[in-house]
């Protein structure tokens, strides 16, 4: 870790708790800073709150008193999820005071270069994928951020020779000053977290945030098939590498005759790749991209893609139950997502969804549900989702109470060659913390047929 004198001594104020929240506080803590922490669940409920407090850390839970900005605050150290609409966030940018995130915070004092992934969709499997392709290449990986352990926790131990590949949100990408990926990849940008940013300009400048601080001597990973990516890759100064899976890319990484080329090159052919779905072929390609920039051999790329089957929650297979195969889905937290999916599969669909309602419609599905032989919907969007599949001139169409009774509706819906997929289209926090607890009901409620 690097040694970093600037906080020594300096009231720095961590918002909200969390993992990010709790790691952020440690590690401020140990830099010699007098460290506040901040957050909205009352003290008696927040077991992580109570584990600083024993630490000597001072802690103020249950309500964001704006008094706390009169303690000559140095940084506030933001929760990602926290908006910039909350009345401590705006105080304390009216004032002047820094608002950071904790990946800022991991960047400063990391002896380790950066590889930053982002993107709407497809994020967690670039990331693992990269991961694993570094790794059997011996490039000694470290995996964060939204992904495996937080982002400073890493940091405090990650060694020079040594690379962390981080996958970064929109909202973690919008608290960043000095952030520098030596790769930068940005994947794809569709409609997605409008209640945060408002505009999908706003979001898009967020996600280019990642750009910002590259130079000549970086690498920006493009997706030359998504125009707005291609729009905010201008204000990149890092080298390009372009990615595509519908034009020849001389210069990139591109599908082409069956298989995967970068630089001209052949890498391997799409039929030795075991993960399912076209889709996964753009995030193998950005994957594929920055192991090569990183010296990976062809080999050790091609060993990654022949057994890399998926992370959970993302198309996840579960089991085959008399002739019907599950999947679970439920990272599918927007349309695009779930688009993606059901485009993944051929044969007749039972779909699970349904969630959080952002005040969207859901008629860019209707394309999709052309296989979808029925609908098993539940949580606020319910109605929603009826309306598209009716539109769609679907036949069977239920409504349920939550995926556990899906699971079971669908089941009796179908037949032997069938999918039944949990693909949500909608975020999971009207009945789940995550969408991790999400895609376990369904997993669990899975199992209980068998």
């Amino acid at each position: 870790m690097k040694t970093v004198a600037d906080y020594q001594g300096k009231n720095m104020l961590v918002l909200g708790m969390a993992k990010s929240g709790y790691a952020a506080a440690i590690l401020l803590h140990q830099l010699g800073a007098n460290v506040i922490v901040n957050d909205k669940t009352p003290f008696e409920e927040n077991e992580m709150a109570q584990r600083l407090s024993g630490q000597g850390i001072e802690v103020v839970c249950g309500s964001h008193p704006l008094e706390l900005l009169e303690r000559n605050i140095a940084i506030v150290v933001k929760n990602p999820g926290i908006p910039y609409t909350n009345p401590l966030v705006a105080a304390a940018q009216q004032k002047g005071i820094p608002v950071i995130t904790e990946v800022e915070l991991a960047y400063r004092i990391s002896e380790a270069p950066f590889i930053g992934i982002t993107g709407s969709n497809g994020k967690t499997t670039t990331t693992t994928l990269t991961f694993e392709m570094l790794q059997e290449g011996n490039k000694r990986p470290l995996i964060a951020g939204n992904i495996g352990t937080v982002a400073c926790e890493v940091a405090q131990t990650a060694k020079a020779d040594e690379v962390i590949v981080t996958e970064l949100s929109s909202f973690q990408l919008m608290g960043i000053e000095t952030f520098h990926p030596k790769i930068a990849v940005l994947l794809n940008l569709f409609d997605a977290h409008l209640d945060y940013h408002g505009t999908k300009r706003e979001y898009g400048l967020a996600k280019a945030n990642l750009f910002k601080n590259q130079t000549s001597s970086d690498y920006s990973v493009v997706n030359a098939d998504n125009e707005d990516v291609m729009e905010l890759a201008k204000e990149s100064n890092g080298q390009k590498v372009y990615f595509s899976t519908t034009q020849a890319l001389p210069d990139g990484a591109c599908l082409q005759n069956d298989a995967l080329y970068f630089r001209g090159e052949k890498v391997i052919e799409t039929a030795d790749i075991v993960l399912p779905g076209k889709h996964n072929l753009e995030n193998i390609l950005a994957a594929m991209s920055v192991a090569k920039l990183m010296g990976v051999s062809n080999e050790a790329i091609e060993a990654v893609l022949k057994r890399f089957t998926g992370v959970a929650h993302r198309l996840q297979y579960i089991t085959e139950v008399n002739g019907r195969k599950f999947y679970n889905d439920s990272k599918a937290t927007n349309i695009l997502a779930t688009q993606k999916a059901l485009s993944a599969f051929t044969q007749p669909v039972i779909l699970l969804a349904g969630g959080l309602d952002r005040g969207n419609e859901f008629d860019e599905l209707i394309p999709y549900f052309s296989h979808v032989k029925a609908l098993v919907t539940f949580g606020q969007t319910a109605p929603k989702l009826i309306k598209a599949a009716e539109k769609a001139g679907m036949k069977d169409i239920k409504r349920v109470d939550n995926v556990e009774q899906a699971v079971q509706q669908a089941y009796e819906l179908s037949e032997e060659g069938n999918v039944i997929l949990l693909s949500p289209a909608c975020a999971s926090w009207d009945q789940f913390k995550t969408f991790e607890d999400r895609g376990d009901m369904f997993i669990q409620a899975v199992h209980k047929l068998v």
